[in-house]
């Protein structure tokens, strides 16, 4: 049966966790936009990354009625 040999203070437990906790993430606003996104990602706002557009938002696509 698994039983330790001496017991972890409490010291020990907490030092062994302390690289566990977790980071905030880090926003950017978006340089066309102006909203918050994720660093070296597409804006999901707006669909721009490093001032260009890469994903036509909704907005502006015109859908045919037969397409769709």
């Amino acid at each position: 049966m698994a039983v330790p040999q001496n017991r972890v203070t409490r010291s020990r437990r907490n030092m062994r966790r302390a690289h566990d906790g977790l980071t905030a993430g880090n926003p950017n606003e978006c340089s066309n936009c102006g909203e918050l996104k994720r660093p070296h990602h597409v804006c999901p706002s707006c669909g721009h990354y490093a001032d260009r557009e890469v994903i036509a938002t909704a907005g502006e696509v015109d859908l045919d009625e037969d397409a769709a």
